[in-house]
């Protein structure tokens, strides 16, 4: 009898036992993107991924509790070129959990994911990119920013020259190739093409680096070739050019950043991309809820002719560290630099704005990098201005824009994304907890890492990040999104 009681209790204290959880969020309003689920329920999380969710009480060694607070799968931003650690933590106070850098890609990703490797807040990786391949076979490498004063900031523009503006032989492109193969098999996501960034490739070259994707079934994330409406070169025709590519190649293809790029014509741009998957074609898109967009001012972007594209004046450009205001000789000393520096373009409109981020065919993704307010503010902003003041979405359809369709996309490249962007049960515990009536962006062009206000906690991997409202000390939850390739070192673990 007696032995009989112990086992009953042995057994008791094991079923009790796996009913405890690492975490548990309780009393949350739970929404999932993809099952449409939006009620009250207990999230139970274990080993890094969500256990159980459920409308009755669970137990687990850490509480919290989420009453009035939506529980929500963590932001996936597939476009964040700030990948140290400062730009980390606003991202993580802006709800993300993982960013990419995907529209470039970095100059060496076995070095990028080699310093990345228990040093990141949120998890991350990149595409294999098309511009460092092309600089490094022209003799013009970038800095990989591995080391140094740019750890963790390397270069993705080369300076406008020879390897920007010069067309590649056929020889040049199959060395191109080459590279672009050992960044794949490095662990790439995918190509990234800054084709605006290298005006010399030609339209062949780049159906070639289409065909080069298309054959190991991966995207191209792409920044178009030109702006404005001035044609030949105009924002149509580029979204032709790489619509094209896809339809002549088969290779997915997604557009960054297309109200940077299209600017007043967005709208009839996305009418290029809607007509284009009507037909069956794999092309998807992204947007950020800014009028300003940044880059480098001695890029082949400001090659002659960038005003009259662009429809703007010097003065248009900003320096984000100082808020000078641009003269021509100040714009052309800076441009021959051989420095980069990054300089905000103001060219957009809020109306086109405000008529873009609405789009179901629009995914947000920020093009983030310290200096722009986007870095810290963009998924925030979107919830406050376009879910909780214009109305213009639903939260669903904003949450949709933010994890579902990012982790959608990132399927094309990792099985592993089918883990992401969903709130359910083994799915990876990365998770936002956070105030619909308070969250908001703080950050300005004045101040542009004035970090976000009401995500209340943040996991990565079933890990707190975030805290009660602050960043917990000495984490480093983050880990490589990866793709097929064989030489990754985490593929081996």
């Amino acid at each position: 009898m007696r032995t009989t009681r112990l086992a009953c209790l042995l057994l008791l204290s094991t079923l009790a036992a796996a009913q405890q959880f690492d975490v548990v969020l309780e009393g949350g309003r739970v929404m999932d993107p993809e099952s449409s689920l939006d009620a009250i329920r207990n999230v139970g999380i274990r080993d890094g991924k969500i256990a159980k969710i459920s409308s009755e009480p669970l137990s687990g060694r850490r509480l919290v509790h989420a009453a009035g607070l939506v529980v929500a799968p963590g932001f996936i931003d597939l476009h964040q070129h700030g990948q140290e650690l400062a730009s980390q933590r606003v991202k993580a106070f802006d709800g993300v959990t993982t960013a990419l850098e995907m529209e470039i890609g970095v100059s060496d990703v076995a070095q990028f994911l080699k310093s990345k490797q228990g040093q990141s807040l949120i998890n991350y990786g990149s595409t294999a990119s098309h511009v460092a391949a092309r600089s490094l076979i022209f003799g013009a490498p970038l800095n990989p920013g591995t080391t140094g004063p740019h750890a963790g900031m390397p270069d993705i523009l080369p300076k406008s020259g020879p390897a920007t503006d010069k067309p590649a032989t056929p020889e040049q492109i199959r060395s191109i190739e080459k590279r672009l193969q050992e960044e794949l098999d490095a662990g790439a996501l995918g190509i990234g093409m800054g084709i605006q960034y290298t005006p010399g490739a030609t339209r062949l070259e780049v159906i070639d680096i289409f065909r080069f994707a298309a054959e190991r079934k991966l995207p191209v994330y792409t920044h178009m070739r030109s702006f404005g409406r001035i044609e030949p070169g105009s924002a149509i025709e580029a979204v032709e050019e790489v619509i094209g590519a896809a339809a002549i190649t088969g290779a997915p293809l997604h557009i960054v950043h297309i109200n940077s790029t299209c600017l007043l014509d967005t709208l009839e741009c996305l009418s290029l991309v809607e007509g284009a998957r009507a037909r069956g074609l794999d092309v998807t898109t992204e947007a950020y809820p800014y009028i300003a967009g940044m880059t480098q001012i001695n890029s082949a972007l400001f090659n002659p002719g960038w005003r009259e594209k662009l429809g703007i004046e010097y003065g248009n450009l900003v320096l984000p560290n100082t808020g000078e205001h641009l003269t021509r000789s100040r714009f052309e000393e800076l441009h021959k630099s051989s420095e980069g520096h990054d300089v905000l373009v103001f060219a957009n409109t809020q109306e086109m704005v405000d008529s873009t981020i609405p789009s179901p065919l629009i995914m947000i993704a920020s093009d983030g990098a310290d200096g722009h307010p986007r870095n810290a503010g963009t998924y925030s902003r979107v919830l406050a201005q376009y879910v909780r003041e214009k109305k213009t979405l639903t939260l669903m359809e904003a949450l949709r824009k933010m994890t579902l369709m990012p982790a959608q996309m990132l399927e094309r490249s990792t099985s592993d994304a089918r883990h992401k962007g969903r709130l359910q049960e083994g799915a990876d515990a990365d998770i936002v907890v956070f105030d619909p009536q308070t969250i908001s962006d703080r950050s300005t062009f004045e101040k542009p890492m004035e970090p976000s206000v009401g995500v209340h906690q943040l996991l990565v991997g079933g890990t707190l990040v975030i805290d009660d409202g602050r960043l917990v000390p000495d984490v480093f939850p983050g880990r490589a999104i990866l793709g097929q390739g064989k030489n990754s070192p985490e593929k081996k673990h």
